[in-house]
């Protein structure tokens, strides 16, 4: 349900710009790498560095890969990736060492490299050569990223895979095995997808179950030809091959429920060479979810209804309507700016509303008839009714309410956001419940505390909340509601089950198309 509401706002924030948003992952593997030690060859592992105000900030770091020269790594970076903007992205590959971590001194360092997020993205394949400090090369090293944008009908899925009497191939031990899959791509290159983790001196090892996104998995076609294979682990990085199976996650899907399905796993090479070769063991799926991540569209299309709520900043502090600087000036020529917001925001979401009614409420007016201050009136003055017919009935609405009351004070929404709390909470009990839209407008925020808890409430039912600052004031309040630079917690320190409230200064979206 939205509820949409209105303030008034001193000097503009600077705020980032509406950007269009896209998940992009990100493949690394190198090649050639320096060898830093004098034993075995380096154990390497690759940071994710992003630049952000000229400082760069680590964002995540690679799984190490023991004893490797040529890694293919793993570990899939995420990242956020705007079209309008240059970002800026470093790899750094360092040669871990045990308990110590991943150090940054000069004598652990493999090299760098540093591009954009949109190169990548352009390219979809980038690969470059590695540099130590001051520009040297380090030797032939490369690296290479690989990029896959997200979809937005993404989802994840949950697979728990064991084997069966696998081939022994130590002398005095059993095997360790690990599995990996890889996603056969229409050029039949191939792209690692996972890699479990090892299982010491087991012929029958059961892996922990793990996540993957069916975008990674199967670039979300389930009869995408998946390679499956299983190594014995080797510490100085040459482990030795098991054995091989093909599979699609259309054929995984049978391991759904009580099901379980299984595969021989093979040696091409024993086949050929041994005549009553069966199999190398046995690997069974014991179990797949699957997680469906929905977009809003999905919703959508899928028959929610959006519920719109309006609720108008009436304190004194936006001037009194008669005057021309009021915020709720009536012009007879041209509508006021919070005439203009609220149409802005109610001409989109009344197409997702199928009875085009709109519940508008005001708050902070003295009202008739004894003229007391109210947080939580209708705007058409029906207590029993409080929805408008499209959103010019609000407008029609608003216009005639303004001569009849008194601009008051203080700012206080939390009434109404309670209120519509109560009706969400009424629809989700019923199994009915819509999305229910609040929308603000506010400069001070008078009940902060207050305010805080009842956000907090509201995140646990089906309501979203849209900020909409109208005019100049000072909006600190509003952002912090927002909760886009830290997570908003109640003043007991429950913080929101999700976020569901976005701010926007209406001052720098007006004039957009």
């Amino acid at each position: 349900r939205a509820t949409a509401t209105m303030g008034e706002a001193t000097e503009p924030s600077p705020q980032a710009p509406l950007a269009v948003l896209s998940k992009v992952e990100l493949r690394v593997s190198c090649k050639h790498l320096l060898d830093r030690d004098t034993l075995n060859k380096s154990d390497p592992c690759v940071l994710l560095l992003m630049q952000s105000q000229g400082q760069w900030m680590e964002v995540d770091r690679s799984e190490v890969i023991k004893s490797n020269l040529n890694p293919v790594f793993a570990k899939i970076f995420t990242v956020d990736y705007y079209f309008e903007e240059v970002q800026k992205l470093r790899f750094e590959v360092y040669d871990s060492h045990g308990h110590a971590g991943v150090g940054t001194h000069d004598d652990d360092f493999l090299g760098g490299m540093e591009c954009t997020v949109g190169q990548i993205v352009a390219q979809k394949r980038v690969t470059k050569p590695l540099f130590l400090k001051y520009g040297k090369f380090a030797g032939k090293s490369t690296i290479t990223v690989i990029s896959e944008e997200i979809s937005g009908n993404n989802g994840y899925v949950e697979l728990a895979f064991r084997a069966k009497k696998l081939d022994d191939k130590d002398l005095f031990s059993k095997s360790d095995p690990f599995l990996e899959i890889y996603r056969i791509d229409d050029d039949r290159s191939e792209q690692l997808v996972y890699r479990t983790e090892v299982v010491k001196n087991n012929l029958s090892p059961i892996w922990e179950p793990f996540k993957v996104s069916l975008n990674s998995l199967c670039s979300c076609e389930e009869k995408r030809k998946l390679r499956c294979v299983v190594w014995d682990y080797d510490s100085r990085g040459k482990h030795d091959f098991i054995g091989e199976f093909f599979t699609t996650f259309e054929e995984m899907q049978k391991a759904m429920g009580e099901n379980k399905v299984q595969w021989d796993c093979m040696n091409p090479k024993y086949k050929i060479k041994k005549r009553n070769y069966k199999n190398s063991g046995v690997v069974v799926l014991l179990d797949l979810k699957i997680h469906r991540v929905y977009s809003f569209l999905d919703y959508i299309m899928g028959g929610c209804q959006i519920h719109f709520t309006v609720a108008i900043d009436f304190t004194a502090s936006n001037g009194d309507p008669r005057n021309s600087c009021s915020l709720h000036y009536i012009n007879p020529y041209q509508p006021n700016e919070y005439l203009k917001a609220l149409v802005a925001v109610g001409e989109i979401c009344q197409d997702y509303d199928s009875d085009k009614k709109f519940s508008a409420l005001g708050f902070g007016a003295r009202i008739p008839p004894k003229y007391e201050v109210s947080h939580d009136f209708a705007i058409n003055f029906n207590p029993d009714n409080d929805e408008c017919e499209g959103i010019q009935g609000v407008v029609e609405s608003y216009q005639s309410c303004l001569p009849k009351i008194q601009l008051y004070g203080p700012t206080n929404v939390a009434p109404i956001i309670s209120k519509v709390a109560r009706v969400a909470a009424d629809e989700e009990r019923t199994k009915e419940a819509s999305v229910r839209t609040p929308r603000q407008w506010a400069p001070g925020w008078a009940e902060t505390q207050y305010a805080h808890a009842t956000f907090v409430r509201a995140s646990y039912l089906p309501m979203s909340i849209i900020i909409v600052g109208v005019g100049n004031a000072d909006f600190t309040d509003m952002q912090i509601l927002d909760g886009d630079d830290g997570i908003l917690r109640s003043p007991k320190g429950e913080p929101v089950l999700r976020d569901i409230v976005q701010f926007v200064p209406f001052r720098e979206f007006k004039n957009v198309s």
